[in-house]
């Protein structure tokens, strides 16, 4: 089974394996996220996941078992 991700804002989707990281997806994609501590402590990673309310840390997740798209929506926290 594969999910698709697509990262906004430049609209930018690929296939993913649930259980796959994030920031490996990402990676794969040609999309950057600001990385910092890499165990979720400093929030540098986070990204709004479409459909929930609160953000995630790219860095300690991984792509769900979900329905198609798993839409990621990327953000620039001025303060990193």
């Amino acid at each position: 089974m594969s999910v698709e991700v697509r990262f906004l804002p430049d609209n930018v989707t690929v296939s993913a394996a649930p259980g796959e990281p994030i920031l490996q997806v990402a990676e794969r994609a040609g999309v950057s996220i600001p990385t910092g501590c890499l165990m979720g402590s400093c929030h540098a990673c986070e990204v709004e996941i479409e459909g929930q309310e609160d953000p995630i840390c790219a860095c300690i997740s991984a792509v769900p078992e979900t329905q198609s798209p798993y839409v990621i929506n990327l953000y620039v926290d001025p303060t990193w």
